[in-house]
């Protein structure tokens, strides 16, 4: 069974540097993703195409970041039955307030899950772990990387305090 896509899509190309992690955390679990720039308000007929067709396009999570009042998640996710991951980002007048409140606040029967701001490795993760309720290679894999962190703060804690 081919394993399902994760399309990242960013509202503008300044979100890149965080989002970029993101992707990171996708390759080092080998989940294949597209990303694309993408503007609920600047192309909203190709945002809305793309939501449209995911699905049919392999893939099986969306994960969306966008800054200030954008609401590329929301927008997705009116588009599309695919789980929908919004990263608010942080920047402009109220340094990202506004986007987190645009991407939690949604109507009822449009769900968007909400990373913290700048969250684009949880962002990732989460979409990970959608995928993996129907794959257990990559169940494995993020219950790995979970035993990889738990080890890591056992060797930092011996480093700072001893045996």
């Amino acid at each position: 069974m081919e394993r399902k896509k994760v399309a990242v899509l960013l509202g503008s190309d300044s979100d890149w540097p965080v989002v970029k992690a993101a992707c990171e955390t996708l390759e080092t679990l080998s989940v294949p993703y597209e990303a694309h720039i993408l503007s609920a308000h600047r192309t909203p007929d190709k945002a809305a195409a793309f939501a449209k067709g995911a699905r049919a396009n392999g893939f099986g999570a969306v994960i969306c970041a966008a800054g200030m009042a954008a609401h590329l998640a929301g927008a997705i996710a009116a588009n599309t039955t695919l789980p929908v991951i919004g990263i608010p980002m942080k920047g402009g007048a109220l340094d990202g307030l506004d986007a987190l409140l645009a991407t939690v606040q949604m109507p009822s029967g449009i769900p968007v899950a909400t990373v913290s701001l700048n969250g684009a490795k949880n962002a990732a993760l989460l979409a990970a772990e959608m995928l993996a309720i129907s794959d257990e290679n990559l169940a494995e894999k993020l219950d790995q990387m979970r035993a990889d962190m738990a080890r890591q703060i056992e060797e930092k804690e011996k480093k700072l305090f001893g045996e």
